[in-house]
C-alpha cells in the first residue's frame, strides 16, 4: 500500500519537464509623472486607471538551464537600465545574459523612463527629477522580480498554441504626399496571438504568457492616466478569469500597427477583452506540450546610419521646431567633440525550448515585415518573434518600408535621439543575427 502510494504521488512530479517561477510587483508611479509616446503632452499625469506590472517568468529544464522572461508595463527600457538589470542579475542570481529576456508592452500611458524618448517632452527640472527617481526605482524593482522568479521554482509543464486577433491594421497610409500615419488595409499585419501555458503538476494554471504585434496607442495624447491601454486590460480580464496566475504580455513585431479603432477609453477595454478571449481560446483547446533543454543565444550587430554631415544638423538650427532644434543641437554637439553617431549596437536574441518552442526577441520597435519573414524562413509553428526587448531605441524599419519613408523609417528618429535613418544594410544585417542566434539555439530554417 505504501509503495502505491509512493507511485501515486510521484506520478505527477514525472509529468513536470520543467521547474517553473512566477513573482510580480507594482511598477505603477506613485507621483504625477510626464507619460511617454506622444509629443503633444505638455504635462504631468493625472491619476491612475489602473496599475502597471513587472512579472517574471523562470523556466529551469532538468539540467538546471534557465531562462527568465520579464514583461513591463511601459513605453520601452533602454540599454542602459536593461544593462544595468542584467549585471547586477548575473552578478547576484549567476543568470547569463542570453538568459534574461526584458520585454516591454509599450503602452503609451505608462511614465516616461530615463534615456528613452526624453527629448520628446519639455520637462522643468523637477520634472525631470521625477523621471530619474522613477527609473532608478524601477532597475531595482526588476533585479527583485527576477530573484523573487528563481526562488518560486516548482515542478511545472509548459505548452504552447496560437490564436488570432484581428483588432490590429497597418498604419503605414500611401498619400500624394508620402506616407503618413493612417489606415492602411491592404498592408501586412501579424493576427497571430502566441500562448505559452504554464502549469502545476495538479494542472492548476500558474500563468501565461501571450503576445500580439500591435502598437499600444488605442489611448492618444489627450489622455493622462496611466494604464497599459489594451494589453494592460488583457491582463485584468485574464487574471480575473484565471485567480492565481499571472497574465504576462509580450509585445511582438507591431511598430507600423495600430489598433482600431481607437482614441476612447471603451475602445482600449474592448481590445483587451478582444484579446483575453483569443488567448482563453486558446487554454481552453488543444496545446503542444513543450519539452526539453532550455538553450539561448544573445547578439549584438551595428546598424550603420544614413550618411549625414556637420551641415546635415546646422541646417535645421533655425527649425520652428524646438525638437527639431534640440536634437540638431546635441548631434553638433558629438561633431565638436569628435564623435558623430555613425552606429549604433543592437541586441538581438533567442530563446529554445526542446525542439517543440522558440523565442526571437528583438530590439526596438520592430515592423512587422520582419516576424513574417523568420515565421516564412523558419516555419509560423512554435515560434514567437517579439520586439520591444531588452533595448528600445528606435524604430526598427525593413528595407520595404525604409525605402517608402515616413514616420517609421525616418521622422521618428530625432525623438529617440538618433542622427537619422539607418542606412539600407538594416534589415539584412538584423535578419542575418537572427540567423546565427537562431542557430545556436537548434532553431532549423525549411528548405
Amino acid at each position: 500500500m505504501v509503495q502505491i502510494l509512493l507511485l501515486l504521488l510521484a506520478a505527477p512530479l514525472a509529468a513536470a519537464d520543467y521547474k517553473a517561477g512566477v513573482a510580480r510587483t507594482v511598477i505603477t508611479p506613485d507621483k504625477p509623472i510626464y507619460l511617454s509616446g506622444y509629443a503633444s503632452r505638455n504635462h504631468p499625469s493625472e491619476g491612475v486607471e489602473h496599475d502597471l506590472w513587472a512579472k517574471a517568468l523562470a523556466i529551469e529544464d532538468r539540467k538546471g538551464g534557465r531562462v527568465v522572461i520579464v514583461t513591463t508595463d511601459i513605453i520601452g527600457l533602454p540599454r542602459e537600465l536593461s544593462d544595468l538589470v542584467a549585471a547586477r542579475v548575473e552578478k547576484q542570481y549567476g543568470l547569463e545574459r542570453s538568459r534574461l529576456v526584458l520585454n516591454s508592452s509599450h503602452t503609451h500611458t505608462g511614465p516616461v523612463i530615463r534615456g528613452n524618448l526624453e527629448t520628446m517632452f519639455r520637462m522643468s527640472p523637477e520634472e525631470t527629477a521625477v523621471v530619474r527617481e522613477y527609473s532608478e526605482r524601477l532597475a531595482e524593482n526588476l533585479v527583485a522580480v527576477i530573484g523573487a522568479a528563481l526562488g518560486d521554482l516548482k515542478p511545472a509543464s509548459v505548452a504552447f498554441g496560437n490564436g488570432s486577433a484581428g483588432f490590429a491594421i497597418n498604419r503605414r497610409e500611401a498619400t500624394p504626399a508620402g506616407v503618413k500615419l493612417g489606415v492602411n488595409r491592404s498592408g501586412p499585419t501579424d493576427h497571430d496571438v502566441p500562448v505559452i501555458r504554464i502549469t502545476a503538476p495538479d494542472g492548476k494554471l500558474r500563468a501565461l504568457v501571450f503576445g500580439y504585434a500591435c502598437h499600444n496607442t488605442t489611448l492618444t495624447g489627450e489622455f493622462y492616466k496611466v494604464s497599459g491601454d489594451y494589453s494592460g486590460f488583457a491582463q485584468i480580464e485574464l487574471e480575473k478569469s484565471n485567480p492565481g496566475a499571472a497574465a504576462m504580455f509580450l509585445a511582438l513585431c507591431g511598430a507600423d500597427q495600430n489598433p482600431h479603432p481607437r482614441s476612447r477609453l471603451e475602445l482600449a477595454v474592448e481590445h483587451g477583452r478582444t484579446l483575453a478571449a483569443a488567448v482563453e481560446r486558446v487554454l481552453s483547446g488543444a496545446m503542444q506540450r513543450v519539452s526539453g533543454p532550455v538553450r539561448a543565444a544573445f547578439q549584438s550587430v551595428d546598424l550603420s546610419f544614413a550618411h549625414h554631415t556637420r551641415e546635415t544638423f546646422e541646417a535645421r538650427l533655425k527649425d520652428p521646431n524646438p525638437i527639431r532644434v534640440a536634437h540638431a543641437t546635441n548631434m553638433l554637439k558629438a561633431y565638436e567633440q569628435g564623435t558623430p553617431v555613425r552606429k549604433y549596437s543592437y541586441p538581438v536574441q533567442a530563446v529554445q525550448f526542446g525542439k517543440d518552442l522558440t523565442l526571437v526577441a528583438l530590439g526596438g520597435e520592430v515592423v512587422v515585415d520582419y516576424a513574417l519573414r523568420v515565421k516564412k524562413e523558419y516555419g509560423a509553428r512554435g515560434i514567437a518573434v517579439a520586439g520591444y526587448s531588452n533595448d528600445v531605441m528606435s524604430y526598427i524599419p525593413s528595407l520595404r518600408v525604409l525605402k517608402e519613408g515616413g514616420y517609421e523609417a525616418d521622422a521618428s528618429m530625432i525623438y529617440y535621439g538618433l542622427p537619422g535613418p539607418y542606412d539600407e544594410t538594416v534589415e539584412e544585417r538584423v535578419f542575418g543575427t537572427v540567423r546565427s542566434v537562431l542557430k545556436r539555439v537548434g532553431r532549423k530554417a525549411l528548405r
